[in-house]
């Protein structure tokens, strides 16, 4: 079974689904939140395609390692998603993905049309890659 990572914001939730061994994670897309809630949905929908067991969800702490209203607001959206998916939903410490996110695509000479439509995806992509790598160094 795969895991999944998310990288909430505001207007993107970034996806991201490991590979079948739980070494690799790859982005899928991009979930659009919606005042019906129906972003819920979109993500069982792919829970279900990808024969996801377990998601994880990235926490944005600040520098100092203290939970602020971002991280509230994260965390609130990951207790609701565990509600509705009835699967494990783990929060990971995210500070800077999409800075480093951002970094990548700079370093990669990616218009900057181009980087706000994949810079979500990548981020959920470095989240649930350092949630996959924190498994195999234990």
């Amino acid at each position: 079974m795969r895991i999944m990572g998310l990288d909430y914001g505001d207007r993107n939730i970034g996806v991201a689904v490991s590979d079948a061994f739980g070494w690799t994670a790859q982005g899928v897309g991009v979930v659009h939140p919606r005042r019906d809630g129906g972003e819920y949905d979109e993500i069982a929908a792919l829970v279900k395609e990808h024969e996801v067991s377990e998601v994880v969800v990235g926490l944005p702490k600040n520098m100092n390692g203290t939970i602020g209203p971002r991280g509230e607001i994260c965390m609130a959206f990951a207790e609701e998603l565990q509600q509705k998916l009835n699967l494990p939903v783990h929060l990971w410490d995210e500070r800077l993905t999409t800075v480093s996110a951002e970094r990548t695509l700079l370093e990669a000479d990616v218009s900057r049309k181009k980087r706000k439509q994949v810079v979500d995806k990548l981020a959920a992509t470095l989240i649930l890659q350092n949630y996959l790598d924190s498994r195999t160094k234990r």
